[in-house]
């Protein structure tokens, strides 16, 4: 199949034009096809939130987890995008909860960082790592504090996150504790979560 086939399918699923994808797709192009950013179709779908798209290309069997050029998959992009029905249909097929974006994190820390609760929610019903460390030293719960607006949305993701066993104590990499970056940050809301958590420096 030509590449102009390949990016007629993605194309296809950035718009949600699913009579072109089951076209595309009956004729035989490769469903995991890539384009020149090394993205899939799914992934394609998955960035312009066309739910119903991705839902046609996972039942077609669509790879939940390729990695294009910028180590970003359909289950990655989800996550950290807030994109909860199209997480649900790759936590459904199989997305691999200990993928990695390029910044060594898993799906749940860009999650927290950008405050998408329903989806926190959703990848803590799974066995993914809540405590995993990113390259920039940060777990979920850091991220939500440093990279948090220290409101509603981030203090549940906080209480989400130590409830499920995040330690409220593991340090960042230059030894501060999540307890001492919500203080320097006025965060009390999710200070008082920390400290009822077992938090004590």
């Amino acid at each position: 199949m030509s590449h102009a086939t390949t990016d007629a399918l993605v194309h296809a699923a950035a718009r949600g034009d699913l009579a072109a994808l089951r076209r595309l797709l009956d004729g035989g192009a490769p469903i995991d096809g890539r384009d020149a950013r090394g993205r899939t179709a799914l992934l394609a779908a998955t960035q312009a939130d066309q739910v119903a798209a991705a839902r046609l290309l996972v039942e077609r069997g669509a790879d939940v987890n390729a990695q294009d050029q910028q180590r970003d998959s359909p289950f990655l992009y989800a996550g950290a995008e807030g994109r909860l029905a199209i997480l649900r249909l790759c936590l459904a097929a199989g997305a691999d909860l200990r993928a990695t974006n390029r910044y060594g994190g898993t799906a749940l820390i860009p999650a927290a960082h950008h405050g998408h609760v329903e989806v926190v929610r959703e990848l803590l019903r799974t066995a993914i790592d809540v405590n995993h460390v990113n390259r920039l030293g940060w777990t979920a719960l850091l991220e939500a504090i440093l990279l948090g607006d220290g409101g509603p949305a981030h203090t549940e993701i906080v209480a989400l996150l130590l409830a499920h066993g995040a330690d409220p104590e593991r340090a960042d990499a230059q030894g501060v504790t999540p307890l001492a970056h919500a203080r320097q940050r006025g965060q009390a809301g999710i200070a008082a979560r920390l400290e009822a958590a077992g938090a004590r420096r």
